[in-house]
């Protein structure tokens, strides 16, 4: 498969791991397509973010850095993403390094003609106990809320056909954008597969998602977004379960 793929990470205060990421993809990629583009999307980052990237994208074409002039949220960030994405396969993961972006090697051939998207599926979750079972209360609240066809939504490492992408509208501007993305996707029929990928401690700074604040904030924006876009389909008798 010579199809091209954008890469792209959404990145806030991510100063410290964002170069080795994009050291990763810029070595990985060559390996599985002649045809492909790094984005970093800095979503406002108040650390060294910005200076690191317009650093390395001076010294290599092929990455193209977009930034927000002020923090927007993970979903903006991710629709900004999207958006200037311009190659046929779209892949993204976070900035802040605990996935390796080279086990993108490990999704591209489940790619067939049937399938839409490839989603990882975290192996062993390398994080403390309490953001361990904020991260399980959060994926429980998602299927129970929603459609979902893969065992872990909150696994933000997907390999997705931009056209299947450009078929929904996402609205979300916190971190529920995943559900929305994964709900919507499947909503509209596309197929999804699923592969295990490892998941490493976090090396440096804080989550910006995964504190009670946010996840607090997260669950009301999930029961919004409920209200929005799956609870009218229930109520209108369709057979849609979450799994």
């Amino acid at each position: 498969m010579n199809q091209g793929i954008s890469v792209f990470f959404p990145a806030y205060n991510d100063e410290a791991s964002i170069a080795g990421l994009v050291g990763d993809a810029l070595a990985v990629l060559p390996s599985l397509t002649d045809d492909f583009e790094v984005i970093v999307v800095d979503d406002g980052s108040t650390d060294g973010t910005a200076a690191v990237l317009d650093e390395l994208s001076r010294e290599d074409a092929r990455l193209r850095v977009v930034h927000h002039e002020s923090n927007r949220g993970y979903g903006a960030a991710l629709r900004t993403g999207f958006a200037s994405a311009t190659k046929e396969l779209v892949f993204y993961t976070d900035g802040d390094g605990q996935y390796d972006v080279r086990e993108l090697a490990r999704l591209w051939p489940l790619l067939g003609e049937k399938v839409d998207i490839v989603n990882g599926y975290k192996l062993q979750r390398a994080d403390g106990w309490q953001r361990k079972a904020l991260g399980a209360a959060y994926n429980g609240l998602a299927h129970l809320l929603f459609s979902i066809p893969i065992r872990d939504v909150d696994c933000d490492f997907r390999l997705l056909r931009r056209r299947a992408v450009e078929r929904v509208e996402l609205v979300s501007s916190s971190g529920s954008i995943c559900v929305e993305l994964v709900h919507k996707l499947h909503r509209s029929g596309c197929v999804f597969a699923e592969v295990p990928v490892g998941h490493r401690p976090r090396a440096h700074g804080r989550s910006q998602f995964f504190t009670f604040r946010r996840v607090g904030r997260t669950a009301l924006d999930l029961l919004s977004l409920w209200l929005r876009v799956a609870a009218p389909g229930r109520l209108n008798g369709e057979n849609v379960l979450p799994r």
